[in-house]
């Protein structure tokens, strides 16, 4: 399942970011995406996922081929850490609960709520949403935000499994997480701002 994206320009709160984005990500292929904070990754990202629309270019990608990890957990909180990746599972219509619990080492939390989990946990717990959704194509932002050095491990451990079984993974992240993947820095890709500062188009990602 590839993903090509072809002269894509985005823009957050109606400003253009990034403009002039081209690359293609293949089966058993993974991408870092770098740049400064506030280049316009997180837009970058949400754009591909199908989160908000584009200024101009072309994202061609399967339908419903995308699962996406944005910086929040999105975990229920009343919820224990089976019955969140049990409504994920059913949501997506694919299954394997028990096998992302065992692969981000949640199995010994498996009845516990997690509103109760350490932000550590519940970060796994989000991740492991990724496992269950049956998508080839994982678009990751910062996917480390609250892991120990052991749970960095972990993951990445996952991601090259992922990998290997012929899924992609496109990848915003400062830690390097020892993958063979490509890097694209997006500083060369900053948008010109609009004549006196404009907005163009009325989307507002706050909403997307």
């Amino acid at each position: 399942m590839e993903l090509r994206i072809t002269n894509l320009a985005v823009a957050r709160a109606g400003v253009p970011v990034l403009e002039g984005v081209s690359f293609a990500l293949r089966p058993g292929q993974a991408l870092v995406l770098r740049g400064p904070n506030g280049i316009g990754k997180t837009t970058l990202l949400r754009t591909v996922a199908g989160l908000q629309p584009a200024l101009a270019g072309d994202i061609a990608v399967a339908a419903e081929s995308v699962a996406y990890a944005a910086h929040a957990d999105g975990v229920k909180a009343t919820l224990t850490v089976t019955e969140n990746l049990a409504f994920w599972a059913a949501a997506y219509g694919s299954g394997g609960v028990a096998a992302a619990m065992a692969a981000m080492d949640l199995a010994s939390l498996a009845d516990r709520r997690a509103g109760n989990l350490s932000a550590g946990q519940r970060r796994r717990l989000g991740l492991a949403r990724l496992l269950v959704t049956g998508r080839p194509i994982w678009v990751m932002d910062e996917p480390t935000i609250s892991l120990d050095a052991a749970s960095v491990q972990l993951f990445a451990g996952v991601v090259r499994a992922h990998l290997a079984d012929g899924g992609a993974a496109l990848i915003a992240t400062h830690i390097d997480l020892g993958l063979e993947a490509g890097v694209l820095d997006l500083t060369g890709h900053k948008a010109k701002p609009p004549a006196a500062g404009g907005r163009v188009g009325t989307f507002d990602e706050a909403f997307g």
